[in-house]
């Protein structure tokens, strides 16, 4: 039986005790006082602290224990199947945490003159090359910071696009399917559009008639992934990008899937004028935990002009890299500085080390195990596949346990608590909304049979637990846990997100 570690959940301010030392650094020299002091001289009085930092007095045992600890109470993609459908939670390889790890590449500053970074620059550029020439896009710039950053970029080069063509006033409708990602008609209302939604057709693609009565000539453009959120590849894409170009709109491509796809088919080839990237997604950069994250952004020729100031260019006449402020049309920068390096760096290493028949290779071990996942599933009693159950899916796939629900009450959300139990984390739960009752499940590449394997056995434990009637394991779940099953309605409009609410109880 699996078991979380448990361990003393007192904070690192509770174990403080004055006095109390993790290091003592060296005496300063005369010199480096007087550096010291000048320095002191040059900040402002109002922001001068008249205290010291209020920090925990605690001993380097004590904080060696105290976050070792915690990285063993935690949870992540070194530890277990993260089969998180949708976002993609897949291994890293640690060879592009060493990448990231040198000395070179950790001790620059993007304020260093241009002729003392070529060795990066000329990562950053290649990087943007190799991401164009998979998604045939022409020109990329590596500035956004994540997924919905480049949602957000995309959606300006867009707006700028019909601004300079003195449309901007009618052009204000992005179209989105109904089972797009949540921050898609999130962007379109940030950049200053209104989102029209089509419903999908009965194989979960989405529906031309629908699509043909929504478009006019107040359509900017249309978000949309492929294969879409179902996991479902469109058989349609030309004809639905041909139907938004007859309007001179713009197609983005929600870069959320494009794991499944690499080396098979580009979005450039598919009609897309726009695409961002998710490289914590498709090129196993660390994901979550607050970042930093990149989400880099390609547009075709024509669009060059609007991309973010500055990208890399390569001069041949001077033999070197260079920041290139010259685009026309530009939107700006969008970040400070020019983009995560070192998130960066981790996909450059990941792009090399594989070259372009590994990349293929992972899009085809992705739809593999997702669909031998599927097909194994849907043979359990209470689940089902309501979207493209007699075809074959690519990189993931929604179960919908809609059945189980009706004849045992077991939702969706129970089904997940159990799990933990299990040792595995749960799928993604109730997205998209058109499926009731919703798992979504992606296995990635990453992951062996065997493994895929323990996760159906845990569905078809929780089958065979709920129609013989013995829920209490699953409605009780998790109990193995470092933390029990928590009120979720609380949890979501009472947080406690801070100490000092902790300590205000």
């Amino acid at each position: 039986m699996f078991r979380q570690s448990k361990w003393p959940k007192s904070l690192i301010f509770e174990k403080s005790t004055p006095g109390r030392q993790g290091f003592i650094g060296p005496e300063l020299h005369p010199d480096e006082k007087n550096i010291l002091e000048k320095a002191k001289k040059t900040i402002p009085e109002n922001l001068l602290r008249e205290e010291s930092p209020s920090l925990p007095e605690v001993t380097e045992l004590e904080v060696v224990r105290h976050f070792t600890r915690l990285s063993q109470m935690n949870y992540g993609v070194d530890s277990g199947f993260y089969p998180l459908g949708s976002c993609t939670m897949k291994y890293n390889p640690k060879v592009c945490d060493t990448a990231a790890s040198l000395a070179n590449a950790q001790n620059i500053h993007p304020y260093q003159p241009e002729d003392t970074v070529q060795g990066s620059l000329k990562i950053m550029y290649e990087l943007a090359c190799w991401l164009g020439e998979l998604s045939g896009m022409s020109g990329v710039t590596l500035q956004p910071a994540a997924g919905a950053h480049g949602e957000y970029t995309g959606l300006m080069i867009l707006r700028k696009y019909h601004e300079t063509r003195q449309n901007l006033e009618t052009k204000n409708e992005i179209i989105v399917p109904d089972s797009a990602h949540g921050t898609n008609p999130a962007t379109v209302s940030m950049c200053g559009f209104k989102t029209i939604v089509i419903p999908s057709n009965d194989d979960g693609c989405v529906n031309i008639d629908a699509l043909k009565a929504s478009v006019t000539e107040n359509t900017a453009g249309m978000m949309l992934t492929n294969p879409n959120t179902l996991g479902i590849f469109e058989p349609n894409i030309k004809e639905i990008t041909n139907i938004i170009h007859e309007v001179d709109g713009l197609m983005y491509y929600d870069g959320a899937n494009f794991n499944a796809i690499m080396g098979k088919v580009r979005p450039g080839d598919m009609g897309f004028d726009i695409v961002h990237f998710n490289l914590h997604k498709t090129f196993a950069t660390p994901h979550g935990g607050g970042g930093p994250g990149a989400g880099p952004v390609g547009v075709i020729s024509r669009l060059i002009p609007y991309l973010p100031v500055p990208t890399v260019s390569y001069s041949p006449s001077e033999k070197s890299y260079y920041f290139n402020y010259s685009h026309e049309h530009t939107i700006g920068k969008i970040r400070s500085y020019f983009g995560n390096f070192s998130t960066l760096l981790r996909a450059y290493t990941y792009i090399l080390r594989l070259g372009q028949t590994g990349l293929t290779r992972v899009s085809e071990m992705a739809n593999l195990n997702a669909n031998y996942m599927k097909t194994q599933c849907t043979k359990i009693n209470g689940f089902s596949v309501p979207y493209g159950e007699l075809s074959s899916c690519m990189h993931e796939f929604v179960l919908s346990a809609k059945k189980l629900f009706k004849e045992t009450e077991i939702s969706a959300l129970d089904i997940s608590k159990y799990l933990l139990d299990t040792g595995l984390h749960p799928p993604t739960v109730y997205f998209p909304l058109i499926v009731p009752e919703a798992l979504m499940i992606e296995p990635t590449e990453t992951e062996p049979k065997e493994v895929i394997d323990t996760f159906i056995e845990a569905l078809k434990k929780v089958s065979e637990l709920a129609y013989s009637g013995r829920t209490e394991k699953i409605l009780g779940a998790p109990n193995s846990t470092s933390v029990g099953r928590i009120d979720d309605v609380k949890a979501a409009r009472e947080p406690i997100i801070s100490y000092r609410m902790l300590k205000n109880m």
